[in-house]
């Protein structure tokens, strides 16, 4: 029987009085999953609850067989970790904030290992992150989420604040990461090239109710 990462049914969700999510049915297997749709469907929102910065009003959420429920909030989000999609660094160096991600996970810190998996060089470990780019900063936010050790990264639009050359670094990285690691995306995006780019499968989302959910043109069509 293939693995399913993430099943919700049924799975509603408001805020502000409107309701963002209406009723989600679908499946996320391991693997790239892009979560796609315009502005307002939904997407940041499910982001959330699948790490559960909030929980659904109504239905249910399972991450590997188990309802999000079971598992302690801290400890889901150190192994489902979500970057967000404006860089929220702390004050400090670059390796502080690293070694804040790997001492809430209770893990060994590399700092160089993760450094280069986010695509940044060793040097970068002793700068403070004010006097990084944008590019920079959201790099960083990969690398401080893959100090946490990872299984799965959901990516909040990871590269919307770039420009095209930035962006293009930016997939590369989470190509090669793919390549390296035992580990899952899911990525939102408002770009259906950068879905192909980056999955395999994608959750189409329009007025917070899923329209398509399987392999990527499929969904996509």
């Amino acid at each position: 029987m293939a693995v399913v990462l993430f099943e919700l049914h049924g799975v509603s969700f408001s805020r502000g009085g409107r309701r963002a999510l209406d009723s989600i049915d679908a499946e996320i297997a391991p693997g790239a999953t892009a979560v796609v749709g315009p502005s307002g469907s939904g997407k940041s929102t499910l982001l959330r609850l699948l790490n559960r910065l909030a929980d659904p009003e109504r239905g249910t959420i399972s991450y590997r067989g188990r309802p999000l429920p079971g598992y302690d909030p801290l400890a889901l989000r150190r192994e489902v970790s979500l970057v967000p999609q404006l860089p929220a660094l702390l004050g400090g160096t670059v390796e502080s904030n690293l070694r804040y991600a790997a001492e809430l996970a209770g893990v060994g810190l590399d700092p160089r290992r993760c450094l280069r998996l986010a695509g940044l060089g060793g040097d970068f470990a002793g700068r403070e992150v004010a006097k990084l780019s944008v590019g920079e900063q959201q790099r960083t936010m990969l690398a401080r989420a893959l100090a946490q050790q990872p299984r799965v990264l959901l990516l909040d639009e990871p590269t919307s604040a770039l420009d095209r050359t930035a962006r293009d670094e930016v997939e590369a990285t989470l190509t090669r990461l793919r390549g390296e690691l035992e580990i899952s995306l899911v990525v939102v995006s408002h770009d259906p090239d950068q879905a192909r780019r980056l999955a395999e499968r994608a959750l189409r989302l329009e007025g917070g109710r899923v329209v398509a959910c399987g392999p990527l043109e499929q969904a996509l069509a």
